[in-house]
């Protein structure tokens, strides 16, 4: 007797819930009705106050009231859009102007170490340090472009799309040679600049460069490679033109020392003829690299609309690291380390 009472108890109750349920279901169907009557926007009536889809039990009626109460969001904000632009038309040139959308980028927390152009100090520093030879035009780059151990075919392949990125730049292979060995034959050989491609699971995940013979050496993340032949709707070859170089965003002391060692990769005198343009954006810390070809459409026509094709290769970068003079894992002087349980405890907050 006492199964029968706890049955018949708990059916009363799944009747109950069923009840409530479709109360709500045609209180949601009559305030739809009204509302598209009427041609306003749906009333919040339609779920009365403290009510939470949650408390339905039944899946299927809780996804129907949830689609529900997403349609009557989605009308109101259109309706209030609506009328928003009706009141912009009737004021005309006296409208007041759109508020600028809030984004991670423009409420990024100041940073102390932001670079003024006009700062001496800055100025001073940029006289005297590693890169200020090549800035000067006192040296021309000469780049040596190298991979880990054994590297697969797409390490390599990538390698070989660098060179013909950077001008005056050389592919050698490795041949389990230690970076500490390989830096003294770089230096006497002249070259400026070392490039090691680092690879996991036959995938590029690491870019060490360093600049000769004094450094300093940065370690980068590498991420969302992409070669040639992955890129859509890519345009040409590159032809053995000297590309532009454009530095986004590189804002603060820590970031004008990373843009000045990408720079310095390049040579001086960029040949527009060529129409190449290769992009170090920031944004974030994350560093997208973008290989372009730029021509116009319409000639005919003014003003001249500039268009770019991706010519590839294509990677994201973040910095790990950055060290004092050439490559020294065991020895070396660090001068920023990234540590992110202390340094990413605001998504606001940026280092370059």
């Amino acid at each position: 007797m006492a199964k029968s009472g706890d049955k018949s108890s708990s059916g009363k109750k799944s009747l109950k819930r069923k009840a409530a349920a479709e109360q709500l279901q045609e209180a949601a169907f009559a305030g739809d009705g009204a509302t598209e009557s009427e041609g306003q926007p749906p009333k919040a009536a339609a779920f009365p106050p403290g009510f939470s889809i949650s408390e339905i039990k039944n899946k299927q009626r809780r996804h129907l009231m949830f689609t529900r109460w997403k349609q009557q969001q989605r009308k109101e904000k259109l309706a209030a859009k609506k009328k928003l632009k009706k009141e912009r038309e009737a004021l005309g040139d006296k409208a007041p102007p759109k508020p600028v959308p809030k984004t991670i980028d423009n409420q990024r927390v100041y940073d102390e170490t932001t670079v003024d152009p006009n700062d001496e100090e800055v100025a001073y520093d940029e006289a005297t340090d590693e890169f200020a030879s090549y800035f000067n035009k006192q040296t021309s780059p000469k780049i040596l472009i190298t991979t880990s151990d054994r590297p697969h075919g797409r390490t390599v392949r990538l390698c070989e799309q660098l060179s013909t990125v950077i001008p005056n730049s050389h592919v050698y292979y490795r041949r389990g040679l230690a970076l500490k060995k390989i830096i003294p034959q770089c230096i006497t050989r002249d070259f400026t600049d070392l490039i090691v491609i680092n690879e996991d699971r036959k995938t590029p995940n690491g870019l060490i460069l360093s600049h000769l013979p004094n450094g300093p050496t940065a370690h980068f993340k590498m991420s969302s490679v992409r070669l040639r032949k992955e890129i859509k709707r890519r345009g040409k070859d590159p032809t053995e033109h000297i590309p532009e170089i454009i530095l986004n965003n590189f804002t603060t002391r820590l970031g004008h020392s990373i843009g000045r060692m990408f720079a310095s990769l390049f040579p001086h005198n960029p040949q527009f003829i060529g129409r190449q343009v290769a992009t170090f954006h920031n944004q974030r810390d994350y560093i997208f690299f973008r290989f372009h070809s730029k021509y116009h459409t319409g000639y005919n026509e003014l003003p001249f609309e500039p268009c770019h094709n991706e010519l590839g290769p294509r990677f994201t970068l973040k910095l790990r690291s950055l060290q004092k003079g050439t490559f020294d894992s065991k020895y070396g002087e660090y001068e920023w380390v990234h540590k992110p349980r202390e340094m990413d405890t605001s998504r606001r907050k940026f280092h370059l």
